[in-house]
């Protein structure tokens, strides 16, 4: 596993040899496999992942000039093309996951998680409507554990577009007008402005942990703080880790 700060990089997978398979549980079925899955190919992979995001967002802004990859409608076999068909069934299995639970109607930072790849503006359109059309319980007993009922890794790459913003400081982004002014440039403040719009009373007290954030004085503590924090309220919690599904392309085998 990395060091502390050190970008995790994924092993090379051949795919024209390559076996794929329907991902599934290998967590479980108590707390003891936590260390397991801190060892695993699939948590260097992921970490790596978060962390090379977070480094290509910092200090940009959504409307920024930028290359999008041609990604046509329709069904992940149709994606991935003929040569990848046979991977269909186990990319689309993260695809399904990453949108809610249909047995218990609930959604959380375990389904952000295996939808972590598709965590675009896009995405969170399309969850936050799922969440609203269909009244989705915050998955855990305390949602994502105060910071949002819901999401957690759009304040992570949030807060890296925010580093070094010469007008906008941590304690700025509670105030309604910058919020409501600069959420379609950052991710981090349309979070807030969503908050607001689906909650009432006192922001210190509907999103205490967001509003103890207000206090830090730097966007780079801020950043830092949100991945320990995720690696620790989140990655290492059981009860998010236990519904992970491992499969031929993201591996419970230990790195080396």
């Amino acid at each position: 596993m990395a060091a502390e700060g050190e970008k995790p990089t994924a092993s090379a997978i051949n795919l024209d040899n390559h076996e794929f398979m329907v991902p599934k549980k290998e967590i479980g079925p108590g707390p003891d496999d936590i260390p397991k899955w801190e060892k695993s190919e699939a948590y260097r992979d992921l970490i790596g992942f978060l962390l090379a995001m977070n480094d290509a967002v910092k200090g940009k802004k959504i409307s920024d000039a930028r290359v999008f990859s041609p990604e046509a409608p329709g069904l992940v076999r149709d994606l991935l093309g003929p040569k990848h068909a046979d991977a269909a069934e186990e990319v689309s299995t993260y695809l399904v996951e990453g949108v809610g639970n249909q047995t218990r109607i609930d959604y959380g930072t375990g389904h952000e998680l295996a939808f972590a790849a598709f965590l675009l503006c896009l995405y969170l359109q399309l969850v936050r409507k799922l969440q609203l059309t269909y009244r989705m319980e915050p998955a855990g007993s305390q949602g994502v554990w105060a910071l949002d009922d819901h999401q957690f890794i759009p304040f992570i790459w949030g807060s890296a577009q925010l580093i070094s913003h010469p007008r906008i400081q941590p304690k700025s982004f509670v105030k309604p007008e910058i919020y409501e002014h600069f959420a379609k440039d950052y991710v981090f403040l349309s979070c807030i402005k969503y908050i607001n719009e689906v909650k009432t009373g006192p922001f210190a007290e509907h999103s205490n942990q967001l509003w103890n954030i207000s206090a830090v004085p730097h966007w780079e503590k801020v950043n830092s703080g949100l991945v320990k924090m995720y690696k620790a309220e989140v990655l290492a919690k059981f009860p998010v880790i236990q519904h992970f599904l491992f499969g031929s392309l993201l591996r419970i085998n230990p790195t080396s």
